[in-house]
């Protein structure tokens, strides 16, 4: 057996990926206030800003359809499901 510094540095790529399930990109199902529209969307297309408040915590997004500028509210629950599907994330900071 070969020593190494770093850990791992003798395993292939085969053996590190080994029993890897492949992935499949998150999408999100989204509704436009201005024509109505009902679409489903990647997460690249969706962005999220967390502020100090409610006020300025939302996730914004063009519309597919029309085209719209489409700014909604985050809570908790919407923050955790955007962040953890790989939404891009802004996070404001407070300045004293």
């Amino acid at each position: 057996m070969s020593e190494s510094s770093t850990p791992g540095a003798d395993m292939t790529v085969a053996a590190a990926f080994a029993g890897m399930r492949s992935v499949i990109p998150a999408t999100f199902k989204a509704g436009c206030p201005d024509c109505r529209g009902r679409f489903e969307l990647a997460a690249s297309a969706l962005r999220l800003v967390i502020g100090a408040s409610s006020r300025t915590t939302f996730y914004s997004f063009t519309c597919p359809e029309c085209g719209s500028a489409v700014r909604k509210p985050a809570g908790e629950r919407i923050v955790e499901l955007l962040t953890g599907g790989g939404v891009r994330t802004l996070r404001l900071h407070s300045t004293l």
